[in-house]
């Protein structure tokens, strides 16, 4: 990578490197396996210059690279070379040396604790030069818990006899991939919000990118059976990488069962936000995958250059669409459509221009409203309460709900929990919080867990009796009447409804046992304070919101949405439509019989 950004190639550089002990020597042959002509390599050890001839602390394993040269210092022999390979000793590389190299130096110091030069008397001396080190507190660490982890995992996971040249150039070439794409938001979160791009000081991935693990095992693999070293070939390698991201991402398992079902019936699912750089590093996965079929909205050009940025595998047309609403054949459809609407709302038919052509969310929803998508996501930018002003008025609400709300999913140490309503109602009625609790549970349902519904309060049982406490047992009452089948139970603390000894002890009779997992709250401060403190506090992993109670599927992300998150609210939105399909089939065959 310091080469591709220099402009230069392996086949043409003059290497110098100091030391020559197992580390250097195991190094010098990969290059070599990789291209660079032995000849153009220079070895300098705690004796001098390794030339031909040489006797004092020589071995069969140095004089392969023994030259024929004249040259007995570090000093002479880097003159007009290109790279500069330290394992070896502190201090050892002046900074007066640099002078005679080549345009853009390539400067790898990885003596530990101190380089062979420390970075900044390099950039001093020569402010043209790339640099890398073996220490964390300069940029480009070079570190092998880059790549033995990850390398071993692959070779292991086709049984492979050997791990061979071609399977160490794999994992080098893996890692070099994975720093031009652009740095995902879990390095850069790890970096304290950081931003990461391929450039002099970002040469090498950081090792928390959950990229090592999905990207260098497959590679290794796919080597080693080309190889003819696997004795557990895999057949499946879109299998086989979902299996790694389960075991990089928390959310891998709780989300399985959503995937699975995506996969099978995959659905055009529009991203409102299609120029989002999130949004791009997210489709990579939901192409790679099978999640959906994404609709991205956004101009084709931008796109386009995001996706190059990030180094991704992805060309327009191949695995998803784009549509520009800057040039839409079907604008003045959209247009009318919309306008027919809202007509009556004060929308004249020029707003109505206005909106489809600068309102992405608007144009996502008209698109589903008329049978163009299945499902739709937008939020990633932008005022949550806009978007889904957008919704009310293109989608609307089932029949029979009174509005809609949004169920948050959190992974936490002790379990995976629901939370409702964490976005939309500010003070919901005990009917409303009825109907959210009945489309909750088939939120839960959906992820493959039995619902058990809790409608919490500050009272417990009865204990007091108020507005709120009445509200949330009101709920309860009209639950047992419409879904006696549903487990629901309240009105009861936080913690009576997180733990069966608690709830025991205090209300005997409770109908169910061990823990909720639906928890309904009383009002939008408790549930988005209660989501938020969660999330915090116990490292919990959220997935959503997921808006229930419209119309036809449609969601709306927050602004801090991760990409990965974006990838695991794509497979919602994906079963949501086939649910939702589901249920009109449904509906045709019950009225025609």
């Amino acid at each position: 990578n310091g080469l591709r950004y220099a402009g230069k190639k392996l086949e043409n550089m003059k290497l110098v490197c100091s030391g020559a002990g197992a580390a250097a020597l195991a190094c010098l042959n990969l290059l070599v396996s990789m291209g660079l002509p032995r000849e153009n390599i220079t070895v300098v050890d705690i004796e001098g210059v390794v030339y031909q001839g040489r006797e004092k602390l020589m071995d069969p394993y140095k004089a392969v690279y023994a030259q024929d040269t004249t040259a007995r210092t570090l000093e002479e022999v880097l003159a007009g070379a290109d790279i500069f390979l330290g394992l070896s000793a502190p201090r050892v590389l002046k900074p007066e040396y640099l002078a005679a190299m080549n345009d853009k130096p390539f400067i790898l110091a990885l003596a530990n604790p101190e380089p062979e030069i420390l970075p900044e008397l390099a950039k001093e001396a020569r402010p043209d030069a790339i640099i890398a080190t073996g220490r964390s507190d300069y940029p480009n660490q070079v570190n092998n818990v880059l790549c033995f982890p990850f390398l071993f995992r692959g070779a292991l996971d086709v049984g492979a006899t050997e791990i061979n040249e071609a399977m160490k150039i794999a994992c080098v070439e893996a890692l070099a991939d994975i720093a031009t794409m652009e740095a995902s938001d879990v390095v850069s979160a790890a970096y304290g919000g950081t931003p990461f791009k391929f450039g002099p000081e970002y040469l090498i991935p950081k090792p928390f990118d959950p990229r090592l693990m999905t990207e260098i095992p497959p590679r290794i693999a796919k080597t080693a059976m080309d190889c003819g070293v696997a004795r557990q070939p895999i057949e499946d390698f879109h299998a086989y990488r979902r299996l790694l991201r389960e075991f990089v991402f928390r959310s891998g398992l709780v989300m399985k069962p959503v995937f699975e079902r995506a996969q099978q019936q995959l659905q055009r699912v529009v991203l409102a936000e299609g120029e989002s750089r999130r949004v791009i590093n997210a489709l990579q996965v939901l192409v790679d995958d099978r999640i959906c079929h994404p609709v991205l909205l956004g101009r084709p050009d931008v796109i386009e250059e995001h996706i190059r940025s990030a180094g991704l595998r992805l060309t327009i047309g191949e695995g998803f669409d784009v549509i520009n609403p800057f040039d839409n054949p079907d604008f003045e459809r959209y247009c009318d459509a919309y306008y027919n609407l809202m007509k009556r709302d004060g929308v004249s038919p020029d707003y109505a221009q206005s909106v489809i052509r600068t309102r992405t969310t608007a144009l996502a929803a008209m698109m589903v409203r008329l049978g163009e998508a299945d499902s739709m996501l937008c939020g990633a930018q932008g005022s949550y309460v806009r978007h889904l002003r957008y919704l009310n008025n293109i989608i609307g609400l089932r029949d029979g709900i009174s509005d809609c709300s949004a169920i948050m999913l959190l992974i936490l140490q002790k379990g995976t929990y629901f939370l409702a309503d964490t976005h939309v109602s500010l003070n919901p009625s005990a009917e409303h919080i009825a109907e959210t609790a009945v489309l909750g549970a088939q939120v839960v349902n959906r992820f493959g867990m039995v619902p058990r519904v809790a409608l919490l309060s500050h009272s417990n049982f009865g204990g007091r009796k108020n507005i709120e406490s009445e509200k949330m047992r009101k709920a309860r009452d009209l639950l047992r009447e419409s879904h006696p089948q549903l487990a629901v139970e309240g009105e009861m603390q936080a913690d009576a409804a997180l733990s069966a000894e608690i709830r025991e002890r205090i209300f005997p009779q409770s109908l169910f046992d061990g823990r909720a997992n639906l928890l309904l709250m009383p009002n939008l401060d408790a549930a988005n304070i209660a989501y938020n403190m969660l999330k915090v506090l116990g490292d919990g992993l959220p997935v959503g919101p997921m808006l229930v109670g419209m119309r036809q599927p449609v969601h709306v992300m927050t602004s801090s949405v991760t990409v990965r998150g974006i990838v695991n609210m794509c497979a919602v939105a994906a079963v949501d439509a086939i649910d939702y399909k589901a249920g009109l089939a449904e509906a045709q065959t019950a009225g025609s019989s």
